[in-house]
């Protein structure tokens, strides 16, 4: 009964955030070029949530709670920001989880320590990267391949909304474990029987999900 009731919690959460996401109009349909480089029928604007404070508090709470009843937070020492909008989410995730947060950059700095991690990163440290979304997993296989370079240790990963387009399936290959808020499938059905979107965006989103 006490599973069930978490399950009901962890759905009616799910809805929620679903539902934020129409109203502050982050998914749009057309012909959009990610930044993996594949081109899709619709996209996920996520950068769009900080300039909406009570969607931006309600998603990262959700992040949060996640973190502490599936991974938990004695698991990993820091937590670590994915360039550019996993930053801002993981900054205030691990401000209220009382973690310390690094972040990494896009690229080596020139100047100064020329180093991809900013903040405090002891040899052997349990890290764990926060993303707001994956595709084909690249970009947090190039976070975690530059943590570890600086002596992190990556072996988990936490996204608020997977694309479901092979992403898992790469990390998993380089030892990452991803944890996922919000599977696209999930949020384009839920979407559609609120009447948000039509069968035909119903249908164009989940066309570009890949068979797993």
């Amino acid at each position: 009964m006490k599973k069930l009731k978490i399950d009901k919690v962890v759905q009616d959460k799910k809805d929620k955030v679903a539902n934020i996401l129409f109203k502050i109009d982050a998914i749009k349909f057309g012909v959009f070029k990610l930044s993996s480089g594949k081109a899709s029928p619709y996209y996920i604007d996520l950068r769009v949530i900080p300039s909406f404070p009570d969607a931006f508090r309600e998603i990262c709470d959700f992040y949060a709670e996640y973190i502490t009843n599936q991974i938990g937070v004695k698991t990993f020492d820091r937590m670590a920001g994915v360039p550019l909008t996993g930053i801002i989410f993981a900054s205030q995730v691990a401000y209220n989880l009382k973690k310390p947060f690094l972040y990494v950059r896009k690229g080596i700095r020139l100047h100064g320590r020329e180093r991809r991690v900013e903040g405090l990163l002891v040899s052997g440290d349990r890290v764990l990267l926060i993303d707001d979304l994956v595709t084909t997993g690249l970009t947090l296989k190039k976070a975690a391949e530059a943590v570890r370079a600086e002596g992190g240790v990556v072996t988990d990963a936490v996204v608020f909304l997977d694309r479901e387009e092979g992403g898992n399936q790469q990390l998993e290959k380089n030892g990452i474990n991803l944890h996922v808020l919000l599977k696209i499938s999930e949020v384009a059905n839920m979407l559609y029987e609120l009447d948000a979107i039509d069968q035909e965006d119903l249908k164009t989103i989940l066309k570009q999900v890949k068979k797993q």
